[in-house]
């Protein structure tokens, strides 16, 4: 079966470029071409039974000697990587899955990255599994049994590229356009906000629910949470406030008042359950709940009433000052439907490996969110920075009053805005087939771009993962060893594009915890080591060459985990068409100042850079002059690392832009 020159079933076996991908590929699969014109690099594979039912499981072929990562449910509510090279290392419910193809033994082969996406077609939707025989199949099913089909065509979208960032982007696109269901992030916008509060969210345990006798014969189970039902809209008792009448007024309204009346809050959201609550919402009458869930009874407003619930809800919220919702537990409509179709310690490495590598896939068509840590905890510092590179809003679930400033400082400018990356996170290209927080002896590295320059994060996640024998998180090894790693500035995938057509591949690289400052030739890296729960963040500004003698590359905000992004704006204007007078730094510093004295101008560097702080930039010679806001200001130099200091003040706008001018 030829779908196009880039993917074919050949002699049984599933081919992508001429390389193969599965073997003993099953008689009934059907491959569809993807969307698009010209050559074909994707195409939807379907399949067709002799039997109608609401649950298939198709082979589709045998997977071998092929590295892959794939991201997969392991609770009902989160993912988690696996990594692997035959088909029985693919975990139950894979939502993604990545394969490299290429000759060991031929060091001028190209890569193939083939990136496999299971989908929703009709009312049913697909997931991707293993078995003992190396067989990769697709599980379909509709989740009721009144619900059947016999087969279907676009269950799984199959891509393939050289790089697999972008395979990964183009496929999303390609599914976009065939399912026109939802948006790719990159058509999305999204409000950014930060702490000092600008953007509040009240979590879970502002609402009125059921309090349930205690059984001392009850087992606690993970997920019993869904037990607890709704009793009210309105907030509990914990919120309720007395007016100077004695009478009753909305504690939330007042919460929300205070909140940006008296705390410059812009916006404020609520957390909420899709289902009302963890367990739905309790019965008031027979006829408006109905039990779905066999284990703890979800209480679910009748499909005929849920606008009205939903109407009633919000519309109150709205009468607080609320702005927006958090809608949480919405998989668990995946369990409901009859008729419709539908179906420690330990987690702070594993939150880290698990955000990056989910990012590779849900990065694509939303804003991952990394999720809330405390500021005032042992491994605060560890999840802020993976924050910092992963593209994600800032928040934090501190217990007002307790909070480490100095650590928020490092995220959020005073403004309340945070320099965040553009990208969602996501593992660098030698970390997509290893798992850096299983294997003992690697450290993960997640990379992300500013505007102008590129930034690694390096971390030591080992120690604990998923464990598939026994279903849970465990700790594999108590005393993970202190790791070496490197980085490099291809290391940034984007990099080329971030530095322009004009780079000759040298960076200057700016290590946040150390505070080192090192300028790296083309190709080179840097080593790393860190104990587990440590990491480094690493930002490559390219070097920009303004004469054979002169070379200049801005950092930006030294004291922020994101400090190169900061600088949103660089420009260099030549001033003097003579020739400069040749210093390459190797000189003394009594030789510098003079030569600093008596230099004419040879180039101007303008920056805009927003926040404020201590900012830094490379120089190979010291500049002649700097200013801040057309005002003239002092700089530091430092000979050896061509460091080059200024103090910027805190700016009376929001999101101020200093101009920063630097001649040089």
């Amino acid at each position: 079966m030829m779908v196009g020159p880039r993917i074919c079933i050949n002699d049984g076996n599933l081919v992508v470029h001429g390389k193969k991908i599965l073997s003993r590929v099953a008689d009934n699969i059907v491959l569809t071409p993807g969307p698009g014109v010209g050559l074909v690099a994707g195409t939807f594979i379907g399949a067709t039974a002799s039997d109608t039912k609401s649950l298939h499981v198709f082979s589709i072929g045998v997977l071998e000697g092929l590295r892959f990562m794939c991201c997969f449910r392991f609770k009902l509510w989160w993912m988690t990587q696996r990594m692997g090279t035959c088909g029985k290392d693919v975990p139950l419910e894979t939502q993604f899955m990545l394969t490299e193809s290429k000759e060991e033994d031929d060091l001028n082969d190209i890569t193939i990255y083939t990136v496999f996406l299971p989908l929703l077609e009709g009312q049913f939707h697909a997931v991707l599994q293993g078995n003992d025989k190396n067989e990769i199949e697709i599980c379909l099913e509709g989740g009721d049994n009144v619900v059947e089909t016999n087969r279907g065509l676009y269950l799984v979208y199959m891509h393939s590229r050289t790089n697999p960032f972008e395979v990964i982007n183009q496929a999303v696109k390609a599914v976009e356009k065939h399912m026109q269901t939802f948006l790719h992030r990159e058509k999305k916008k999204s409000i950014r906000g930060g702490t000092p509060p600008r953007f509040f969210i009240i979590d879970d345990g502002w609402q009125q629910i059921e309090n349930k006798p205690k059984d001392t014969d009850y087992v606690i189970q993970e997920g019993a949470q869904f037990a607890t039902r709704l009793t009210g809209i309105k907030e509990n008792a914990k919120f309720q406030k007395n007016s100077q009448n004695n009478e009753q007024i909305s504690g939330l309204k007042h919460v929300v008042d205070e909140a940006k009346q008296h705390h410059n809050v812009k916006y404020v959201y609520v957390w909420h359950a899709l289902a009302g609550y963890w367990g739905g919402v309790k019965p008031v009458t027979a006829d408006i709940v109905m039990d779905s869930l066999a284990v703890h009874g979800l209480g679910l407003v009748h499909p005929k009433k849920v606008f009205n619930f939903y109407n009633e809800l919000h519309a109150y919220l709205a009468s607080c000052g609320v702005d927006g919702v958090k809608v949480n537990i919405q998989n668990i409509i995946e369990t409901l439907g009859a008729g419709h179709g539908g179906r420690d310690p330990a987690s702070h490495t594993i939150h880290i490996s698990s955000m990056a590598y989910s990012g590779l896939f849900l990065g694509k068509f939303m804003q991952p969110d990394w999720d809330m840590f405390h500021s005032l905890h042992p491994t605060a510092e560890y999840h802020a920075a993976a924050h910092a590179i992963g593209g994600c809003a800032i928040y934090v679930s501190d217990k007002p009053g307790n909070h480490n400033f100095e650590l928020l400082k490092k995220l959020v400018l005073p403004d309340g805005s945070v320099l965040r990356a553009l990208l969602p996170g996501r593992p660098t290209l030698d970390c997509l087939f290893v798992d850096r927080a299983r294997d003992g002896i690697s450290l993960l590295k997640i990379w992300n771009v500013n505007k102008c320059y590129g930034v690694v994060g390096v971390f030591n996640c080992q120690g604990a993962g998923w464990c598939k024998i026994t279903k849970k998180t465990c700790i594999h090894d108590a005393s993970p060893g202190t790791l070496t790693g490197s980085v490099c500035a291809k290391d940034v995938d984007s990099i080329t594009q971030v530095a322009g057509p004009y780079w000759k591949g040298e960076t200057v690289v700016y290590a946040h915890r150390s505070g080192d400052v090192l300028r790296l030739p083309k190709g080179a890296s840097v080593p790393v080591t860190l104990k587990v729960l440590e990491y480094e963040l690493f930002h490559f500004c390219p070097v920009k060459e303004i004469t054979t003698s002169i070379s200049f590359a801005p950092i930006g905000l030294l004291e922020m985990f994101n400090s190169s992004g900061a600088v949103e704006q660089f420009e260099v204007q030549m001033t003097s068409d003579e020739k400069p007078e040749l210093y390459d730094g190797e000189v003394s510093s009594e030789l510098t100042t003079s030569l600093s004295d008596n230099r004419s101008s040879t180039a101007t560097i303008t920056l805009k850079v927003r926040g404020c702080g201590r900012f830094g930039a490379y120089c190979s010679q010291r500049p002649l002059k700097c200013s801040v806001g057309n005002a003239e200001t002092d700089f530091n130099y430092d000979l050896d690392t061509g460091l080059v200091t200024l103090a910027l003040p805190v700016p009376l706008e929001e999101m101020y832009r200093w101009p920063i001018e630097i001649q040089v």
